[in-house]
């Protein structure tokens, strides 16, 4: 039997866990530096699993395991990677080490213990995010709809804790309101995932159930189900194959967050410290996405096509409201919260354009978009911390006296926009160009997203890096040591993937293939027009057939 490399990159972070979180409440500092060990031993075994994959292989997963779990029920332990499900472990393995340097102060008690401010359990902070990271990479690996299921849903626990009981303490109230606000965004955050789980148990339950009926045993196996719906041997019905694709659909939409199913993400980010804030957005609200193609698409084909007009609505709105709402804050994590939920838009758009430039952009749009996003919420973080609050009003000059701090926040907030040159760009612009070639109009619309990012963004650092220095923030201190080590990374890898993003679109491009191959769309091909002339001639746009086959 093959070393269950799968299985190991998932357990190590679940090990680092259990570990830093048994350790004595007197060893912080031991918790925080055992907690980063571990997330960086996860990071090289992902990177040994990305030099491994193979993405000229004919197998749509590499790197499988299969084993017996629970027969009666036709659970299985099924594992396996493609190469957008290995670029994504990549993104999450890289990103935690950052997350937990980044947060390494945030968990420390308060230099004041009194009735109304606590004491905060370091241990359980950094045990949390580790617990968190082997529930995200395992419903990454996950080929089994119950296994992934079952993931998708733990991964609420942990992080219910760390928005709850591990909240920002800029603000400038009382602890007691700061831990109110921070209760409400988390169970408002479990409330609204815990009701997508639901729908999705229901429709989890349903395609056991036809499975059993059609194939005589259950089964969640996705290879299975795929392949028996290639081979003609499971023909499930219009009507019942929507009604499971929507209960699936729901719950994906609200995790990714996709408007109206949205609105628990802005509280969410704003209580959360921003490594926490991080964590949601730029990890664990790509398994929503992931899980649109990887499951939506392939269970479901003839469902996905029948929503996508309504789909590419919605994420249009995304993209449109998000950005206007970002426009309209006055908090600084609140505008990156709402920016991120039109960068969602943009990703489910083209998911669901039903194109290879489109899904490929969408994929690249999940990596660059936790990049970009880590980038800029951690150094606002930095920012928030030294000042005390999140509010812009409450900025003004830091480019005079932080002057690293402030370029790496523009750095940061040009990816955003998507500047050229930038990682995000490229995604951006893929995704742009799958959706119109398909849905011209819809493409069109979309566009308008950009100028309203380079408003949202460029006044943001403008009302806070610029101007005249407020007292406020005279004596501000610039990046330490510390900081420069978590962001200097991610800067270089926005300005890499921004001009050779070549080995990221090697990796996904096979498995977008695959996966339009299974919904059985094919992108739109080259129109060509020829205009007739005065005296029964053309010119213009006529174009060989030979040069339409070389376009295609």
């Amino acid at each position: 039997m093959s070393f269950p490399l799968l299985t190991v990159v998932a357990v190590v972070p679940a090990a680092g866990a259990i570990a830093t979180a048994a350790l004595p409440a007197a060893k912080r500092t031991a918790a925080k530096w055992l907690a980063l060990l571990f997330s960086l031993v996860t990071f090289a075994l992902a990177l040994v699993v990305g030099f491994r994959f193979d993405p000229g292989s004919k197998s749509p997963y590499q790197f499988t395991e299969s084993h017996a779990w629970i027969s009666d029920f036709g659970v299985r332990y099924e594992l396996g990677v493609d190469g957008i499900a290995v670029a994504l472990i990549a993104l999450t393995t890289l990103l935690i080490p950052f997350i937990i340097l980044a947060g390494w102060h945030d968990a420390d008690p308060l230099e004041e213990a009194t009735p109304n401010r606590r004491w905060r359990p370091t241990q359980g902070f950094f045990a949390l995010i580790l617990a968190v990271e082997a529930m995200v990479v395992i419903s990454f690996e996950a080929t089994d709809v119950f296994v992934f299921y079952i993931f998708f849903e733990a991964m609420l626990i942990p992080m219910y804790f760390l928005i709850g009981g591990f909240g920002d303490r800029a603000g400038g109230d009382g602890e007691d309101e700061a831990a109110s606000r921070r209760s409400y965004a988390a169970v408002k955050f479990l409330l609204y995932n815990l009701a997508g789980g639901l729908i999705m148990l229901a429709a989890v339950i349903g395609l056991y159930a036809v499975t059993a009926d059609q194939l005589g045993t259950g089964t969640f196996s996705l290879q299975q189900i795929v392949e028996a719906r290639a081979a003609g041997r499971l023909n499930i019905g219009t009507g019942t194959e929507r009604l499971l694709f929507l209960g699936f659909f729901f719950a994906f939409a609200v995790k990714a967050p996709l408007w109206p199913l949205h609105t628990w993400l802005p509280g969410a980010m704003g209580e959360s410290t921003s490594p926490v804030a991080v964590l949601i957005t730029a990890v664990v609200d790509k398994v929503g996405t992931f899980a649109m193609l990887r499951f939506c698409l392939q269970l479901f084909p003839e469902a996905s096509s029948w929503a996508t007009p309504v789909i590419l609505v919605l994420a249009l709105i995304s993209v449109l409201y998000g950005a206007l709402l970002a426009v309209a804050q006055r908090d600084i994590k609140r505008l990156i919260a709402y920016a991120s939920i039109s960068h969602f838009g943009f990703i489910i758009l083209g998911i669901f354009a039903m194109t290879s430039q489109g899904q490929g952009g969408a994929t690249l749009y999940m990596v660059n978009h936790g990049i970009s996003t880590a980038a800029l919420m951690l150094v606002a973080g930095f920012l928030i911390s030294r000042r005390g609050s999140r509010l812009i009003a409450d900025y003004g000059g830091v480019q005079k006296v932080a002057p690293i701090l402030a370029g790496t926040f523009l750095v940061g907030g040009l990816a955003t926009l998507s500047l050229p040159g930038l990682a995000p760009f490229i995604s951006e612009f893929l995704v742009l160009v799958g959706t119109f070639s398909r849905y011209p109009v819809i493409g069109i619309i979309a566009t308008l997203g950009i100028v309203l990012a380079a408003l949202y963004v460029l006044v943001l650092y403008q009302r806070t890096m610029t101007g005249p220095v407020k007292s406020e923030v005279t004596g501000m201190p610039d990046l330490r040591v510390r900081e420069l080590v978590v962001v200097a990374p991610l800067i270089a890898l926005l300005l890499f993937l921004g001009v050779y993003p070549k080995p990221l679109t090697d990796l996904v491009n096979p498995a977008v293939d695959h996966t339009l191959s299974v919904v059985d769309k094919k992108d739109p091909k080259p129109t060509v027009q020829v205009d007739a002339v005065p005296g029964g001639g053309r010119h213009g746009h006529a174009v060989h057939d030979q040069d339409v086959e070389a376009a295609k």
